[in-house]
This record gives C-alpha cells, structure tokens and sequence, in this order.
C-alpha cells in the first residue's frame, strides 16, 4: 500500500528521470531504499511509466499522427517513399529488441529491481556509455536528421533499449548515446529515443496490467487515488523533460548527466556496504 504523498513523489521522479538521461528505473529502486520505504509493486511502477507514455504522447501527437497515417498508407502503396513511413516501421522494428529480451528475461530483470547495488553499478554503465557516445560523436562529421535515419542504425538504437531494462541503465541515456555513436544529431536522437519509448510503455504496461488484476484486482482498486496521483504527477514532468531535453541537447553535451551518474553510482555503491 502506498500513500499519496509518495506516490506523488516516485510520480515526480519517474517524470524527470525518464528523460533526463538518469534511469527512471533506477531511481525508483534506490528512492524507498534510501528513505525507508516499502518498495512499489510492479504495478504502481507500470502506471508510472504510462504517465510518462501521456507525456510522449501529448508533446508528439502531431508525429504521430503522421507517422500512423504514412505507416498505414505505406502497407497499400507499397512503398517507403515517405520518410514517414520509414520512421513508423523503424519504430516497430526497433522495438522488437526489448519485447523479446523482456519476456526472455523476465524473471531475471525482476530480481535486479530488489538489489539497489545493482542499480548503482548500472547507473556507473550509464555514466561510462554516455562518456563514450560523445568521445564517438565528435569524431562523427556528418550527422544524420531523423528523417535520414537508415534501418542499421534504428536496429543498433532498439538493441540498446534492450539493454536498459535493468534498473540503473538509462533508457533515455543508452538509446541517445547510441543514436550519437551511430551517427545521429543530439536532438534527433533524443527524439527518436522518445518516439521509441511510446510502444516500449504501452506493450510491458498491458502485460502488467493483465498480471496484476489477475492476481488481486481488489488491491489494485484500493490504491486507486495513489495510482491516479502518481500517474498525473509523472505525466506533468514528464512533458517539462521532454521539453526541456529537446532544447537542451540543440547545444549542450550529455557530460553533466555522466557525471551525475558517476557521482550517484558510487555514492549508492558505498552506502550499500555501510548499510549492509
């Protein structure tokens, strides 16, 4: 059971943390564990990320729209003249990487959600892939626009997203760290990361959603007003980071956010000995 008060708050990180390239899932590992706190189910972590889908959905309704339209008229043309339809099908194979890795491995990756040492070792991956994505990048001449990205480099994007459903690898960090090591303008590849989390959040939000009422929809139903809390309080940043991710990586690096999760690594790391 969780109150309102923390729902709100893990809402709030959850929204932040998503997008900034910090690992969401990380944070909301090591949060209770730092505080106390009972750790959220599953399921409150679900609705959480489906605030954070809204948010996608409410900054790039118009992408999709015509991303939607041009994939479906491409089925009958025949055709992938519109870069539209090239990016929806890019979507759909980039996602693919992450479903199967996650029914693969379910079991797996739940267990890291209960180990906080965990998150902090990934969050040092985090670090060292985002160090290295812009050591590649200033090597990189020509960087591609999203409506230029070619299938190689959605493949290699979606199998990094794969990777990050361990608690502690940044989805949002990986995917935009390979979208640079690939070729990609920092903006455009933090878009297209975005854009690839939307089906990523709706398909492990349904499975989760069959799982939970399946085993008690009367809990569930219980913690109604701490879902919608949370829920509305992730949905809201979320929009604020998406917004504020798009402008910042036009002319800024990913270096602050290494460096914060270098710093937040080894600093959970540590406090995982002295608590032991």
């Amino acid at each position: 059971m969780i109150d309102l008060l923390r729902a709100v708050i893990l809402g709030i990180i959850q929204g932040a943390t998503e997008f900034l390239p910090i690992s969401s899932s990380g944070h909301l590992v090591i949060t209770p564990w730092l505080l106390g706190w009972p750790a959220p189910s599953l399921f409150f972590d679900t609705v959480l990320h489906w605030g954070t889908l809204l948010s996608i959905l409410l900054v790039f309704w118009r992408d999709f729209v015509d991303i939607i339209v041009a994939t479906l008229r491409s089925i009958f043309q025949r055709s992938l003249a519109d870069p539209n339809a090239r990016l929806g099908w890019f979507l759909v194979i980039g996602t693919i990487p992450a479903a199967l890795t996650g029914l693969l491995l379910k079991d797996f990756i739940e267990a890291l959600f209960e180990s906080p040492r965990a998150a902090g070792v990934f969050l040092l991956v985090t670090a060292g892939l985002l160090t290295l994505s812009e050591a590649l990048a200033r090597r990189i001449r020509s960087q591609t626009p999203l409506e230029g990205l070619r299938l190689s480099q959605a493949v290699w994007i979606g199998a990094a997203q794969a990777l990050a459903l361990a608690p502690g690898l940044s989805r949002s960090g990986i995917t935009i760290a390979t979208g640079l090591a690939v070729g990609l303008r920092r903006d455009v590849a933090a878009r297209f990361s975005f854009l690839l989390g939307t089906p990523a959040f709706l398909g492990a939000g349904l499975l989760q959603l069959v799982d939970a009422l399946s085993a008690d929809g009367a809990e569930v139903a219980t913690q109604l007003p701490a879902l919608v809390a949370g829920f509305v309080a992730s949905a809201v940043v979320g929009f604020i980071a998406i917004r504020f991710m798009l402008a910042y990586l036009r002319r800024h690096t990913l270096h602050i956010f290494a460096i914060y999760c270098l710093v937040a690594g080894l600093a959970v790391i540590a406090l995982t000995f002295l608590r032991a």
